[in-house]
């Protein structure tokens, strides 16, 4: 497996190539003191950056949302991709995938948790080899961590995660891969890194943005498709749905289980092999298909 690269520089395009543990940041930088930064995860496959005008209008409308200065655009992201697909051969070709991470702090200030008024913002991506999964998942629901229906934050893929790695530690204590976060509104919200899709009445729904879940690239995919529909989600829907999948950019997990109860719906394998279709037909690889059920 290739090893992974990176790039540390500026918003113009001006930096340096290297590894993940020989790129250095400064340790006055508030998205390392205080995680006060957005970061966008994409598939790299056929050569290719799926999705990129998506998660880059994420990037700058979320940017926006939290103050911090304009993310780079296309013009300068879309090089730097191409030469990191090139100098690390990851996801040359469909059977090679790679996880793109690009990364966008407000850069170094004084101390202090204030807003400074200059900065110099700090660019970086790291594009590593990895194999989109789509095997099926158990989830329990985490007894203390939720998403906030009101924060901005919430609507943002910031890298404010500490919420997130507790709930994921206490899946795995519990023999769990993953946590579903409930909302602060009610009702379930969306997986450690996921969005929550169910089936209910031969329906996909998945829960609103007003829940605080992120709104996913994929997510807004679906919905954009007519596949998925919004609506409210809770422990019921999920004991009682025909179907339930956890869905992001690099996987799409059919949840098996919650708690020690297996949920209803099809076996384990069939589900694998329609919830790789359906994230591929997100993606645009597949041409539409019969409804997922």
């Amino acid at each position: 497996m290739s090893a992974p690269i990176a790039w540390l520089g500026d918003g113009t395009g001006q930096g340096r190539w290297g590894t993940p543990q020989t790129l250095t940041l400064a340790i006055s930088d508030r998205g390392l003191l205080l995680a006060d930064g957005l970061f966008e995860t994409l598939l790299v496959e056929a050569g290719h950056a799926w999705l990129l005008e998506e998660h880059l209008g994420r990037w700058q409308s979320s940017a926006a949302l939290l103050g911090l200065p304009p993310p780079p655009g296309t013009a300068t992201v879309q090089p730097l991709i191409a030469a990191a697909i090139e100098r690390s051969g990851i996801g040359t070709d469909l059977g090679s995938s790679g996880a793109l991470r690009l990364n966008w702090s407000r850069g170094s200030g004084a101390r202090g948790i204030d807003p400074p008024s200059n900065c110099s913002p700090s660019f970086w991506l790291q594009l590593s080899a990895i194999k989109p999964c789509f095997e099926p998942v158990r989830v329990i629901v985490s007894a203390t961590e939720t998403r906030s229906a009101t924060s901005l934050l919430s609507r943002c893929k910031s890298f404010a995660y500490g919420a997130s790695i507790q709930a994921r530690r206490q899946a795995l204590e519990a023999g769990a891969d993953d946590a579903l976060l409930a909302s602060s509104a009610g009702g379930l919200c969306c997986g450690t890194s996921a969005n929550l899709l169910v089936c209910l009445g031969g329906t996909w729904i998945t829960p609103p943005v007003s829940s605080g879940c992120l709104p996913g690239v994929m997510r807004q995919r679906g919905l954009d498709r007519g596949l998925i529909t919004e609506a409210p989600v809770n422990e019921a829907d999920l004991q009682n749905c025909a179907g339930a999948l956890l869905l992001n950019s690099l996987s799409c997990r059919p949840i098996s289980h919650l708690g020690g109860a297996r949920l209803p719906g099809e076996g384990a394998g069939r589900s694998s092999i329609g919830a790789e279709a359906f994230w591929r037909q997100l993606l645009g690889q597949l041409q539409p298909m019969v409804e997922m059920r």
